[in-house]
């Protein structure tokens, strides 16, 4: 158990590195991160030292279960690929300039309009998706009409993390915790609505406390057109992903698993972008939205994996769950998870913790996994190691040249996430 601990906290601390520092490897034109080669490689040693037995790590990858975590990547990319693609056609892009029409000459207007807007493509993507797509229009945007981007990159890293507890898909956390509970589509959305709106209010209104100065100043007027490059392409992918989004919430009702409806619908789009760039020479969608795909994030997961296998295995997952007691509390969860997911980031802190309560039954067990769920998306508020989310924020705005390093990530997000982590586990504490 001692070696296993060693060598997994020594590819956390590496991870942690990775992150603040920023290394990666460049191979032509493609820049590719550290972060999850630093993860492979540890769970390489542990397979090669037999600490996570390989006969064990293959029957968890083939296994026909809810958590398996092939099932819980497909379901992940698909749902990306679906919001990608409706991004190439620019959708996201027009709905970003439609508010800055919509919000006229006042910053605070502005950014209330951005920070709704984040929350509502939020809810119905995914928290990754968001960040992805916005948070370079918003660098973009700011430094054009020379205001001050940090309340709008804040607002905006704050809503995509906070409105992705609503649905069991708008983080790849929530679908591996509340699928290792067996909690369908519906069953989460009733317990998860209510601290998720909770939580959002609170930080809008510290984030509007930090910024009340700066979203004072008019910003400088700038001529926005807003177009469809597509609008067959947007109506099929926009209906697509509806069609998608109805599924999975009735997928627990019709005995369908979500990952399967989800590669459906994506396998469907493929086909239909496949047909339209054979009709049409000059569409480069469908290989674009491919190549934006974050496919890093298979090999970081099975590495992961590995490493969590590896502590069942060496019953390191037993000693931290007697640790935590035999009588979960949502707060106790909650905090524990929020801090570990900012020690070795939220998806293994997910992985970790899914194995954790199992010694506990009814209602507490209840209260540890979503106050586990809470943890792992507020946790991206504390540092960028906290999250996938956070590792991709801090390089895209790094690439736009806005002052916005790890320091001062961490001055701000744990700021606003501090007293929302609380709100939000208060209201989770008061509903279950």
């Amino acid at each position: 158990m001692l070696a296993t601990t060693i060598i997994v906290g020594i590819t956390f601390i590496a991870l942690t590195l990775s992150v603040v520092l920023y290394p990666s490897i460049k191979i032509g034109c493609v820049k590719i991160g550290l972060y999850w080669i630093i993860a492979l490689v540890g769970a390489l040693i542990l397979l090669c030292a037999r600490f996570a037995p390989i006969d064990a790590v293959f029957n968890s990858f083939v296994t026909d279960s809810a958590v398996n975590p092939l099932k819980i990547l497909a379901l992940f990319l698909s749902m990306t690929f679906l919001s990608v693609y409706l991004d190439e056609v620019g959708f996201f892009t027009y709905l970003a300039k439609k508010a800055v029409v919509v919000s006229g000459k006042s910053q605070l207007s502005l950014f209330i309009v951005f920070y709704l807007l984040t929350a509502i493509l939020t809810i119905f993507t995914s928290n990754d998706i968001v960040i992805l797509t916005l948070t370079p229009f918003i660098c973009f945007f700011c430094k054009n009409t020379k205001i001050d981007p940090l309340p709008y990159l804040v607002g905006e890293f704050a809503a995509a993390n906070t409105y992705s507890m609503a649905l069991i898909i708008g983080n790849p956390t929530n679908v591996y915790l509340a699928t290792s509970a067996g909690i369908t589509f519906v069953e989460y959305v009733k317990v998860m609505i209510l601290p998720t709106l909770a939580a959002g209010v609170t930080e809008f209104c510290v984030i509007l406390l930090l910024f009340k100065k700066s979203l004072k100043q008019p910003p400088e007027k700038q001529e926005v057109t807003c177009e469809i490059e597509s609008k067959t392409d947007l109506v099929f992918g926009g209906v697509l992903l509806v069609i998608c989004l109805v599924f999975l919430i009735i997928s627990g009702y019709v005995n369908i698993e979500m990952w399967l409806v989800s590669v459906i619908c994506a396998c469907v789009l493929l086909i239909f972008a496949i047909i339209r760039r054979l009709s049409k020479a000059k569409d480069r969608r469908l290989g674009r939205s491919l190549v934006r795909l974050p496919w890093q994030i298979i090999p970081f997961v099975l590495s992961m994996f590995v490493i969590v296998v590896a502590f069942e295995i060496q019953g390191v997952s037993s000693v931290i769950g007697a640790f935590l007691g035999d009588k979960a509390t949502v707060f106790t969860y909650g905090v524990v998870s929020y801090v570990s997911a900012n020690v070795i980031n939220n998806i293994p802190m997910s992985m970790l913790f899914s194995t954790l309560p199992v010694n506990l039954s009814g209602t507490e067990y209840i209260r540890a996994v979503y106050a586990s769920v809470v943890g792992s998306n507020l946790g991206a508020f504390l540092t960028p190691i906290g999250a996938l989310a956070g590792i991709m924020f801090t390089d895209l705005v790094r690439r736009y040249d806005v002052k916005f390093g790890f320091k001062k990530f961490v001055r701000y997000e744990a700021v606003v996430g501090i007293p929302t982590l609380f709100v939000a586990l208060s209201v989770l504490f008061l509903i279950i």
